[in-house]
């Protein structure tokens, strides 16, 4: 009969035969070439000579190291070499347990004279027939010992016949349940609390039936019930409760995993020297008053279950008291230990309970885990790990989380069953909520970086770049826990040809009928700051959704730094921001305690005062004085008989261009005393509890805003715009005409901003911009200097490069939109604050500041 040879998934599989026993042909028949590592070939990469025996130590350095990243990775690994010495073997094993997978042996123990053959009909085997019979006696004297030296299976093939019928038969580890997709009801330790655990599936919805001591349960339509061990101890009804769970295993209705305790009473029914503590005492006691077989059964159960299990697509991992994102799928004792008891530091707190490492704040893993062992006052997450044992048996309360709702649900205590060896509910139930403990770590911004996003796939952070961001990460931002979204820069419109302009709507309105979008928004570009504002109703909200303690909401600017030096100033802001939202009822319209909004802050020289008046005012003086000065020796020199009239006239118009740029620049600065000389003016609800509302369209943007607009005394400021179709020649001259009043002399407004009418809206080759800027002639100057519109200048300027910029911005604008979706989701804020720092690093790419 046809040897079957069943192996893991993921596992170490080392061949073992001498030379000539069809090791290399057999790995080809059954494994794919990249699971083959060849200790033959590892010598031709060390010296180009498969056959150089001199090289072989270095060869398996290779063979290991490769060998090494492949397990660690989750692949299989086929080791092709001799390995007939234990001492070949030894590192082998080792390698496996270090990876936590099963070391496989697959033995060819073929007869001698066949191998000898085999090497004489292959020119590259030129030794001696005594190096196979050297190989095959010390292939015979490991046989026995395989399996003590660590090898959980091993097969062995005894002739060639039996190798080429030979079949490999991959199968999934016990813990790989990937392919069960829930939904799941998880419901944490219960420590023998029946009457809690049957309250709470029935409010979970699940019908539980009682009969003669057993219990008929059935679950609601398509859910499953998960059990995270520590069934047993302390609680006053532990026979029920293994009743119960038993009998929900075995009918199909849920899974279970066990905890510390289970394993504990297995070795207590077995007759181990135990310590009968922490209610294991009451637990044998009451199973005593139980038949023999109930206790045979509960040996037999609590002894099968499997230490974690990997479901909904390795998106979820439940084990008793949680696992490391390098332990999950894997199969060992430490696996299993890690498991069952979490990782200690081998020291005792003044309780004396074991001090655990918190391995879930520097949890990075893509599953979610949930676990429990650890009993606390109240379930949350923590960088996609939570922990639901809350303590019944304590007097706390019993708590369930529905996957993939990520909803709790809890029933308390009836009373206290067991008292803690240390205080587990706190003395203040209303006390300040655990800090953050999943913020950015240096790990994972440092070097260079690629992040997911759903807008544009993978955008890759250059490790230049990520190390410009650090310094203004780590130097000016603020509280990074508010920081949930930057906005993208903004790419002008195409280069106009235009007589004396940079920029015009033509182009604007141009590009978006390219790229197939026919509906566009215009919007006033604001003469002020890029804001972002975070508004929260009231202090509790902030600390509840954002972990801070700083106040109920942020004005920031786009690289993260408080928008106002002057605190007192940004929380009048919020306040009135704050009244808005409660006058115009859009708390309780969007069910949310907290809004995202991206909005402009006027006047620019709020935030640019300083800008504006050692730059921009500087030169605006100097130029006025120094021109009219010139202008005046000009002007003593015609009365003097002298030709000057072409450089007088030059530099009168020089001196007129310097009065605009001061007019320009002067527009935007005026005196801020009080909250009241402040104006906002909010384009973009972006999120708020729940939701993102990027998949709302401008309209309603404007819309809604406008209402907060209206419920103010003054401070908010709707944004004017208009809409038009790209491709009928009456709106864009409707839109052009706009422009012209916005930026003409009597304004001077810094322009529009043409944005799709969709807010996130598809283009030729992916999404299109999100927005593109044409500002006004006179507000450039302030950009390009006083003297741009030259025609000499203008010329020059025209020749700009904007791919550069375009690129910036879609790829901070994909980066922007999935730290407010992962925020919104709940994930770790780490996830969150890898996009925000994404569009920082981005900044500081070389891209002309100007564009």
């Amino acid at each position: 009969m046809p040897e079957r040879i069943s192996i893991p998934n993921l596992c170490l599989v080392v061949l073992v035969g001498a030379s000539g026993s069809g090791k290399s042909s057999f790995a080809r028949e059954h494994f794919k070439p990249t699971e083959v590592l060849s200790s033959d070939f590892c010598r031709g990469l060390v010296s180009d000579d498969e056959n150089d025996q001199t090289v072989t130590r270095d060869a398996f350095e290779v063979l290991r190291f490769i060998a090494a990243k492949r397990l660690a990775a989750g692949k299989l690994v086929v080791v092709d070499a001799t390995n007939v010495q234990r001492e070949a073997r030894k590192p082998l094993v080792a390698l496996a347990r270090e990876h936590d997978v099963l070391p496989v042996a697959v033995v060819l123990d073929l007869p001698e004279k066949l191998c000898h053959e085999r090497n004489r009909s292959r020119p590259d085997r030129n030794f001696g027939p005594h190096v196979v019979r050297n190989q095959t006696r010390q292939l015979h004297r490991s046989l026995k010992g395989l399996k003590r030296e660590g090898f959980r299976h091993v097969t062995v093939l005894s002739s060639a016949e039996e190798v080429e019928a030979a079949t490999v038969e991959r199968r999934r580890l016990w813990t790989d349940r990937r392919d069960e997709t829930g939904p799941f009801d998880i419901i944490g330790d219960v420590h023998g609390c029946l009457d809690e655990l049957v309250e709470l599936l029935e409010k979970l919805g699940y019908e539980v039936r009682g009969n003669e001591g057993e219990f008929e349960v059935t679950p609601p339509a398509g859910r499953r019930a998960i059990f995270l061990g520590d069934l047993v101890d302390r609680g006053p009804k532990t026979p029920d409760v293994l009743r119960l769970v038993m009998g929900m295993v075995e009918s199909g209705a849920a899974l279970c995993v066990p905890g510390n305790h289970d394993a504990k009473l297995v070795r207590a029914l077995r007759g181990k020297n135990v310590q009968l503590k922490y209610g294991l005492a009451e637990t044998l006691e009451q199973l005593g008053g139980e038949p023999p077989e109930f206790a045979e059964r509960v040996d037999s159960f609590l002894d099968r279950l499997v230490s974690h299990y990997v479901l909904d697509g390795g998106d979820l991992v439940v084990a008793h008291a949680g696992l490391k994102e390098k332990f999950q799928g894997r199969a060992s004792g430490r696996v299993r230990d890690f498991a069952l008891f979490g990782e200690t530091t081998g020291e005792t707190d003044e309780f004396g309970l074991p001090v655990r490492f918190d391995w879930a704040s520097g949890y990075r893993g893509k599953a979610n885990v949930v676990y429990g062992h650890t009993p606390v006052p109240e379930a949350e997450w923590v960088n996609r790990t939570i922990n639901i044992d809350t303590g019944c048996a304590f007097g706390g309360s019993l708590t369930a989380l529905r996957y993939p709702e990520r909803e709790l649900v809890s029933v308390p205590a009836c009373r206290t069953y067991y008292e803690p060896a240390k205080p587990f509910l706190p003395d203040d139930r209303d006390a300040a909520p655990r800090p953050y403990e999943d913020l950015l770590d240096i790990q994972d911004v440092l070097g260079k970086r690629i992040i997911g996003t759903k807008l544009q796939r993978n955008v890759t952070i250059r490790e230049e770049n990520a190390a410009a961001a650090l310094e203004v990460m780590g130097r000016y931002a603020a509280d990074p826990r508010w920081l949930v979204y930057l906005p993208p820069t903004m790419s002008p419109s195409d280069t106009s040809k235009k007589e004396g302009l940079l920029e015009h709507p033509s182009e604007a309105l141009a590009y978006y009928r390219r790229e197939g979008v026919s509906r566009v928004v215009c919007q006033e570009k604001h003469m002020g700051s890029r804001a972002i504002a975070v508004v929260c109703r009231d202090g509790e909200a902030a600390a509840r959704r954002f972990g801070a303690t700083d106040g109920a909401g942020i004005l920031y600017t786009r690289t993260g730094r408080r928008f106002f030096d002057d605190r007192a100033m940004e929380e009048a802001v919020l306040e009135r921001l704050r009244g808005a939202f409660t006058s115009a009822g859009m708390w309780e319209e969007f069910g949310t305690d907290w809004f995202c909004l991206d909005c402009e802050i006027m006047p620019w020289s709020v935030k640019a005062g300083d800008l504006i008046r050692d730059q921009y005012a500087a030169v605006g003086t100097a130029a006025r004085a120094s021109l009219s000065e010139t202008i005046r020796s000009l002007e003593t020199a015609a009365d003097r008989g002298l030709d000057v009239t072409g450089l007088a006239e030059r530099q009168r118009g020089r001196r007129d261009a310097a009065e605009r740029y001061v007019e320009a620049y002067g527009r935007y600065a005026w005196p801020v005393r009080s909250v009241g000389d402040v104006r906002l003016a909010p384009f973009h609800l972006l999120a708020s509890e729940g939701r993102v509302h990027l998949d709302r369209d401008h309209g309603w943007h404007i819309e809604t805003l406008g209402k907060l607009c209206r419920e103010n005394d003054g401070i908010l400021v709707k944004t004017p715009h208009l809409t038009a179709d790209t491709n009928n020649p009456e709106d864009e001259e409707k839109a052009i005409r706009w422009w012209e009043e916005l930026t003409g002399s009597a304004r001077g407004g810094e322009g529009m901003v043409v944005k799709p009418f969709d807010f996130v809206a598809k283009g030729r080759r992916g999404i299109a911009q999100p927005g593109v800027k044409c500002r006004g002639r006179e507000y450039l100057r302030i950009i390009y200097g006083p003297e741009y519109t030259a025609p000499e200048n203008l010329n020059r300027l025209r020749e700009r490069n904007l791919s550069a910029k375009r690129s910036l911005a879609l790829r901070e604008f994909a980066l922007g939109v999935e730290a407010l979706e992962r925020f919104v989701e709940r994930e770790p804020l780490y996830r969150v604050h890898e996009c925000v720092f994404g569009v920082l690093a981005l900044e500081s790419e070389p891209v002309d500041p100007r564009l």
